[in-house]
Formats: C-alpha cells, structure tokens, sequence
C-alpha cells in the first residue's frame, strides 16, 4: 500500500497525512470533494502572432471557461531545431489539423522530487482540453512569446516559465522554487492526439528540481497529486498498459526511456545534461 499523500482539500491535508494513499490499490480516482486549491488564475500574454493560413474554426463552448482563456495565450512557434520562427496562441498550437500541417511549439516539463526522493505526480484535471484526467509529472505547460520567456540562453525564459507554472498550477511560493534551482537536462521532440481536434506537437524541455515545498493546487489544473517512490510509479505505469488509468504521452515517453536511470543519479544529474541534442520521440 502506498503511504504518499494524495491530494485532498486544503482543510483535511493534516488529517490526510495519516492515510494510506490508495492508488495502485483499489482505485487511482480521488475520492469526491477531494480537490485543491481555489480560484481562477488566467495568465497574461503577449507576442507577435505570425503570418498563417486560415486557421480552423472550433467550436469551444461546451469546453470549461477557464481553460477556454487559456487559448488565447500565445506560444513560441519554432522549427525542428527549436529555432523560433513566430508565435501563435494555444488554441491554434493544439489542433489537429494545424499540427498535421506541421506547427510546433516549445513546451517544457517539470520532474520535482522532495528531499526523500519521491516523485511528485499530478493528475490532470476533468477541465483540461488535452489528455483530461490523465496522470503525469509534476507541471507540464508551454512558454510565452514575452521577453522574459524567450530568453533562450542557458534554457533561462523556459526555467522562468516553469516558475510561474508550478505556481499557477500547483500553488507552490515562487520563492521556493526559483529559475537557478531548476536543472534543465536535454530535450525531448513529440507529437500526441488527445481526442479528434486536439493535440500535442512539442520540443518539450526536461526539467528537474529536488525540493521539499509548499502546495495548494488550483482544481481547475489538477484532479489530485500524490508523491510516489520508483516502485509506486511502476505499478501505475503497468495499470496504464492495462488501460486502467490513463497517463499523458509524454510522461510515457520519458518514463520509458530515460526517467529511471536519472532518479538513480538524483545528486549526479551533471552526467545527463545535454543541451544540444534534441531527442526525437
């Protein structure tokens, strides 16, 4: 039985400590009223929306407001050699049809262990447009097209969006997760269907951190969270292969490849830094 603690209303997280976390075990499901956190946050964008073809209409309304105000962000647009080209908004970064035409985005993904070198896991909300209900790692989301995350040099616009993400996200103090502490180790090229419109088509950057913090999640983002152990984390990825959860396509990937062998070197990661080969996935 797992003995992490899963992710339960703000109120009842003492008492939760206590409890075993059941996933693995009976059901990976939260049980109802178990969300984090509260509020709408909405991020603020900018950039220069480059030049394109008529971009498919979508019909967004029966979709969750929030993560409609999301689409409108704009994403860095980049070529098969992580060169920025443009920026676009989410919305149209996400679509089949303008991924099937090739349209690429810079992403990033964040792996954050406590100092027990447990994996912290989130499952993607109900909410979410792409791969709902989903688990992954810690914080999984995209730059902006804004200066202060496009500054390309030593990965810093990236690390810097990844500050801002676990903090939207996850609800962790900006101060206790700063760009200096996160280890950006290579890249990672991906594309993914979630359903028939939308999609995944990244250069996603692999991050790591190894710090004990603070969380409240907003539930907008995040269904539920639990840190796991390397084991813990095996049986859930042999419940996916059994279609008994569902995990995001890029944490498969990396889980597959090279995750295991960078938590064995937790306090070695200098090693595993590449930051010139793109790995295609």
């Amino acid at each position: 039985m797992w003995r992490t603690g899963c992710g339960l209303a703000a109120a009842a997280r003492e008492a939760a400590r206590s409890h075993a976390c059941l996933w693995g075990v009976r059901s990976l499901l939260p049980p109802a009223g178990s969300l984090l956190g509260s509020g709408a946050r909405a991020d603020g964008t900018a950039g220069r929306k480059i030049s394109t073809a008529a971009m498919p209409e979508v019909n967004t309304d029966k979709l969750d407001e929030q993560q409609v105000q999301l689409l409108s962000e704009m994403c860095i647009l980049i070529d098969e050699n992580d060169k920025k080209i443009g920026s676009d908004t989410k919305k149209n970064c996400h679509l089949n049809e303008n991924i099937d035409k090739g349209l690429l985005h810079r992403a990033f993904s964040v792996f954050l262990f406590n100092t027990e070198d447990k994996l912290l896991l989130q499952q993607r909300s109900d909410a979410k447009i792409t791969f709902p209900d989903c688990f992954t790692n810690t914080c999984c989301s995209h730059p902006l097209s804004t200066p202060l995350e496009l500054e390309e040099n030593n990965a810093l616009g990236i690390r810097r969006a990844a500050q801002r993400r676990l903090k939207a996200e996850l609800g962790i103090p900006m101060e206790q997760v700063t760009p200096e502490e996160l280890t950006f180790l290579t890249r990672i090229h991906y594309k993914a269907r979630s359903d028939g419109i939308w999609g995944e088509h990244e250069i996603d950057y692999i991050l790591f951190v190894q710090k004990n913090v603070t969380l409240n999640p907003d539930p907008n983002e995040i269904k539920s969270y639990c840190y796991v152990t390397q084991e813990e984390l095996k049986l859930l990825l042999e419940k996916a292969l059994k279609n008994e959860i569902k995990v995001t396509p890029w944490f498969k990937l990396i889980a597959e490849t090279f995750l295991f062998k960078w938590w064995d070197n937790l306090h070695n990661l200098n090693r595993f830094v590449d930051h010139e080969k793109i790995h295609r996935m």
